[in-house]
């Protein structure tokens, strides 16, 4: 009976409200406002459409004498205590969750007409749209004797807001700090993989263009490779000088800050104008060839040389500059090339035998190199032929990769052929004895004519040859390293004794028996006598030798020339 007066209550309240012309507002829910402003808009623009419509059937039901039932009736949380109600215009039942959770249920009847609305009209609300909501409820109207008896209404699932509460601190510090460096890692492998990458590509690059090149310097360990592009080190120096065709050797400035910056290592040799030492330049090995004070004529006179312009080949020594300094009060003149660890022919063929592979490779590089050397090339910026005039063993030096390059230009000449120049130089120091040529011997050499010169060097070639092939392997079986003439000179033969054994009689270094049986010293051997011939004017010139050494290699694909050295002719 206590649920009937509220009721009632509501009711009286409600036409009040309509009488007067306020809107109709339903009760809230404890609704947070964020929430129900959308809603409530709604509500408010329907509501008076629905009083209306509400009014108009009410005055129907009243007029037409409304039909009474009899209604169970039970008051809440749970329906106890039921009774029976009369005279109802309808009956009802209900379902009611509170925000604790707690759920109640009650029945009941209608017996007015304006508890309606507060009942039937509005027969549920669900907090489940919305968040935060207060609570639920549903209200099943009927009409009939007893037809709210049965089941009562089911209300929705309750609504809860599930949120993830991060108590363990250490979980949530390693998940935040995975989350923020794990991009970070990825990227950064992947960067480094394209950088890596795009380093090999290049690299593959760079090594395909210099196999093209027939020019390019061999880039094998015992030469200073260049870097990538862009990177200013001493290796770029030192192959941007070896192989630009507009000059040789470092910038001048450079060349005279060099002996600050360079530290002796160790002495490797020691001749009549000086010592070669093992310097450490930024790093890299150089050799560094001091001249004593007074062989500046000398030291004049190679540096001019190694300057001149397109001197720079792979079968000549690699020339990086030239300095003056002074250490322990006495003045030094310093050469500074490339570094061979093998060192000198002469010390290569002291040291080891050699297969005819190995014969032809070195002999055909020290053709290549003679013939660059004794060819002018004509241009604007041309290159004049030179002649060495002190081709030996000595002079010469073994690369890492089996080829050689001619060294030591302190006695070299040029000729230039547009204006019949001949520049002998003003070094008054002659050649070697032991491989003077015979009109060098006997002073018949014409030295106002270029050729004499060339024709000199060709016959110390000849001598060359001979010691080479002394050491190759021929029927299992390699003489002895000896020098030219070793048997009827002294160690230090004089300029009398080499005159009386080349020119007066003649003699030329012997050639063992066994060669004429190998294909390949029989040949040579051929070539050494057309080299070292009384008359210059016989002697072939290098390209002929360097021809035939070609044609040699070719016919018993001996080497692999692309990978050798330049072949063209």
């Amino acid at each position: 009976m206590a649920a009937t007066s509220t009721i009632n209550c509501l009711l009286i309240v409600l036409l009040i409200q309509i009488c007067t012309g306020e809107v109709i507002q339903r009760p809230q829910l404890k609704e947070d406002a964020e929430d129900e402003d959308d809603e409530i808009s709604n509500e408010h623009s329907a509501l008076p459409k629905n009083l209306e419509t509400f009014q108009i059937h009410q005055n129907q039901i009243t007029n037409d004498n409304v039909k009474r039932y009899k209604c169970h009736l039970c008051d809440p949380p749970n329906c106890s205590n039921p009774t029976v109600c009369f005279d109802a215009i309808q009956c009802w039942k209900s379902r009611v969750r509170e925000t604790s959770g707690l759920e109640t249920v009650t029945r009941g009847c209608t017996k007015e007409t304006d508890q309606l609305p507060f009942l039937c009209r509005t027969p549920s609300f669900s907090g489940q749209q919305k968040r935060q909501a207060s609570g639920q409820f549903q209200v099943d109207c009927c009409t009939g004797d007893f037809c709210n008896k049965g089941d009562f209404p089911e209300l929705p699932i309750l609504y809860t807001k599930n949120m993830t509460m991060h108590s363990d601190s250490v979980d949530y510090a390693l998940k935040m700090t995975a989350a923020i460096l794990g991009p970070v890692v990825v990227i950064g492998t992947l960067g480094a993989i394209v950088l890596y990458l795009m380093r090999r590509i290049h690299q593959r690059r760079l090594c395909h263009e210099s196999r093209l090149d027939p020019d390019t310097y061999y880039a094998s360990d015992d030469l200073l490779r260049a870097t990538a592009a862009g990177d200013s080190t001493l290796r770029e120096y030192l192959e941007n000088s070896l192989t630009s065709g507009s000059g040789s050797g470092l910038p001048l400035l450079i060349q005279r800050t060099m002996a600050k910056q360079i530290s002796l290592a160790e002495c490797i040799g020691k001749g009549r104008y000086g010592e070669v030492w093992r310097g450490i330049w930024f790093g890299e090995n150089v050799a560094v060839k001091i001249f004593f004070s007074r062989d500046e004529a000398s030291w004049n006179r190679e540096t001019e040389i190694y300057s001149t312009i397109l001197l720079r080949h792979e079968n000549i020594l690699g020339y990086i500059g030239s300095d003056m300094t002074s250490r322990n009060s006495c003045t030094q003149l310093w050469l500074i090339t490339h570094y061979h660890p093998l060192g000198s022919l002469y010390d290569h063929l002291n040291r080891t035998t050699l297969t005819h592979q190995q014969l032809l490779r070195l002999c055909l590089s020290i053709a290549n190199g003679l013939v660059h050397l004794h060819t002018e090339i004509f241009g604007t910026e041309g290159k004049p032929a030179i002649a060495h005039r002190d081709i030996k063993s000595k002079n010469i030096l073994v690369k890492n990769n089996g080829t050689c390059c001619i060294a030591d230009f302190g006695l070299a000449v040029t000729h230039q052929q547009a204006t019949d120049q001949l520049d002998i130089g003003s070094n008054p120091k002659v050649g070697t004895k032991r491989y003077m040529a015979p009109e060098v011997l006997d002073e018949t050499i014409r030295m106002d004519y270029f050729d004499s010169f060339r024709r000199a060097d060709i016959y110390a070639l000849g001598l060359v040859l001979w010691e080479l092939c002394r050491r190759t392997v021929s029927n299992g079986i390699a003489e002895d390293y000896k020098p030219p003439f070793y048997d009827v000179v002294p160690n230090d033969p004089s300029f009398e004794d080499m005159r009386k054994v080349v020119c007066v009689d003649q003699q030329r270094p012997s050639l063992l028996n066994r060669w004429a049986s190998d294909p390949i010293l029989s040949v040579m051997a051929k070539l050494m006598r057309e080299c070292w011939h009384h008359n210059p004017n016989v002697r072939l010139p290098a390209l002929r030798i360097k021809k035939t050494i070609l044609k040699l290699c070719s016919g018993d694909n001996l080497i692999n020339l692309d990978d050798s050295m330049e072949v063209c002719v």
